[in-house]
């Protein structure tokens, strides 16, 4: 039999891939509206493709915004590309999605952060509940009308 399940890693992957759905979403039709991107990296992870000046500059993250001006943005599997502008000089960057660490999109007060490999190290049951917050709903909840479906037979 197995350890068990590793709820932390597919929690992980299931948000890289949200991010990837969303990016490849950007890529095909824009950004919509107000919508922005903060995406932290680790500048150090393996597959990291950036100018030897920012890796000088940011050695160990970086943070990059996408919003107003922005290329060649393609999504992969395993990352995506995309060319920015830093000081009016374009770079083309490549982030693996192992690579970030946060992802916040400020227009819906969104945002994704991914732990270290020492956090996720971590045994789940010393992880502090009170460290989870839950955006309180501004409406009551009210309980669901269940409908037979029988009553849409004929």
């Amino acid at each position: 039999m197995s350890q068990g399940i590793d709820y932390g890693n597919l929690m992980h992957t299931a948000m890289r891939g949200l991010i990837k759905t969303v990016l490849k979403r950007v890529s095909e039709t824009g950004l919509p509206g107000a919508h922005h991107f903060f995406i932290t990296f680790d500048t150090r992870e393996p597959g990291v493709e950036i100018a030897d000046w920012l890796r000088e500059r940011y050695p160990d993250e970086m943070t990059i915004v996408v919003q107003h001006w922005f290329e060649n943005l393609e999504v992969g599997e395993d990352g995506f590309a995309i060319t920015l502008n830093f000081g009016d000089a374009p770079e083309p960057l490549y982030i693996p999605y192992s690579a970030i660490q946060t992802f916040v999109d400020p227009s819906v007060e969104f945002g994704l952060r991914f732990e270290s490999s020492d956090e996720e190290d971590e045994d789940p049951a010393e992880i502090d509940a009170e460290s989870i917050e839950v955006e309180p709903e501004d409406e009551p909840h009210h309980d669901a009308d269940i409908v037979s479906l029988d009553s849409f037979r004929k």
